[in-house]
């Protein structure tokens, strides 16, 4: 099994490198694309026994760990154990999880990386069994503590053998489930499915000329920093005529990316919100592609976007 390698581990490298997400930058701002999410399959981990005898983790439970090698400690394998054997639904790849991750250098003992120290209250994914994070929460149950260890070169040329500890804290709900909010009047409407896929109707009143932003939902969870990685379900119409140009509902997946990597009108309607809010944006060419056909997507549309805010990675000052 493939992992993706890593040049450094920092909180900023997670987002970027780590965790399955849209690449991007300023000069190329897109929609998302929920084809970018990791596809959910069996559950499958690359390990192949348990960790080498004498390593040892103390800690809390989601707190701050401590891990002790033995002397001369150098994994030869991708191996992992169970430390505590968590009450939940076990964990599989397309999940949305929240969890803790302190990744320390086998060699030296230093922690190169502590999720706690950006997400105090629980780092949130998509769950990707082919990366170091998604595949030490793959096939064991939510509440679970893993330690699992990388040798040398495994998570790319020249890099250092990682000892990682993870705990698996909670599973995300895959629709936004805040206070329901009053629609606004002007602003399309917008029906939903059982399972929370929308259906937007779009007025037929003229486009406005700025961007506009509203609630359908107000979450209570943490709120959305510049330059965080979020985690949504989303649709997207034009508001010429209403025709959906894309939806993670129809992919059957949420999808993960960076507000840094979305038009702006787009990062207008994240960067503020909080986790579990469920918003409608109405955003102009202007705060859109401008000029420019992108795919489906004619020059010159305004577009409309229902967006549910599942959960979001924050992003480190380095990574803004």
């Amino acid at each position: 099994m493939r992992f993706r390698p890593i040049a450094s581990l920092s909180v900023a490298a997670v987002a970027v490198l780590l965790l399955a997400g849209c690449a991007g930058s300023s000069d190329d701002s897109q929609t998302p694309d929920a084809s970018a999410s990791p596809d959910a399959g069996q559950c499958q981990t690359p390990f192949t026994g348990d960790v080498p005898a004498g390593l040892e983790v103390s800690g809390d439970f989601k707190g701050e760990v401590t891990v002790t090698r033995p002397d001369g400690f150098a994994p030869s394998a991708i191996q992992r154990s169970t430390l505590i054997e968590g009450t939940g639904d076990e964990v599989k790849a397309g999940d949305l999880v929240k969890a803790n991750y302190t990744v320390i250098d086998a060699s030296t003992g230093e922690v190169a990386l502590d999720s706690l120290k950006s997400d105090p209250s629980g780092m949130d994914m998509i769950v990707n069994a082919q990366q170091i994070f998604g595949a030490a929460v793959s096939c064991v149950p939510i509440g679970s503590r893993t330690v699992s260890t990388f040798p040398a070169g495994t998570l790319g040329e020249g890099s250092p053998a990682y000892i990682l500890v993870a705990d698996s804290i909670s599973e995300l709900p895959t629709r936004a489930e805040g206070t329901e909010v009053a629609p606004v009047e002007g602003m399309p409407t917008v029906t939903f499915a059982d399972n929370g896929a929308p259906t937007i109707t779009v007025p037929t009143t003229p486009a406005p000329t700025e961007t506009r932003i509203e609630n359908l939902r107000q979450g209570t969870g943490d709120v959305v920093n510049p330059g965080d990685t979020v985690i949504v379900q989303y649709t997207g119409v034009l508001y010429d005529g209403g025709t959906v140009f894309d939806s993670s509902w129809d992919k059957g997946a949420p999808t993960q990316f960076a507000t840094t990597d979305v038009v702006p009108g787009f990062k207008q309607a994240l960067e503020g919100q909080t986790v579990g809010s469920q918003v409608v944006a109405v955003i102009p060419p202007a705060d859109g592609y401008g000029d420019q056909a992108k795919g489906s997507i004619p020059a010159n549309s305004t577009l409309v976007f229902v967006v549910d805010i599942l959960g979001v990675q924050h992003a480190t000052p380095a990574a803004q």
